[in-house]
């Protein structure tokens, strides 16, 4: 029993880096679309657009952060600063890029 509480912790730990954004940024993951067209083909990887909707991460101490952990966002197409973490890509971008909240 032991062993499947250690591994449901590893997951966790490597979907959500230790990283804390500084001031007004917030650490985002976009949320991959798959991309198929009206026939059904699946676009390849090089015709993709970059993604503008992910989740919030982690939010920066700043009081005029509008929005918070495990929120869906919309955000600016070219914005941010991208990184990978254990083979995973990350956004830090400021609060100020982020267009708007997405209610499922």
């Amino acid at each position: 029993m032991a062993a499947k509480t250690s591994t449901a912790t590893n997951a966790v730990k490597e979907q959500t880096p230790n990283i804390q954004p500084l001031g007004t940024r917030v650490l985002i993951r976009p949320i991959e679309q798959e991309m198929r067209t009206p026939s059904g083909l699946v676009l390849p990887e090089t015709a993709k657009e970059k993604p503008q909707i992910g989740v919030v991460l982690a939010v920066g101490d700043s009081e005029d952060i509008k929005v918070k952990v495990n929120d869906k966002v919309l955000y600016a197409k070219y914005s941010g600063t991208e990184f990978k973490h254990d083979g995973v890509t990350y956004l830090i971008m400021d609060n100020n890029d982020i267009l708007a909240i997405v209610r499922d």
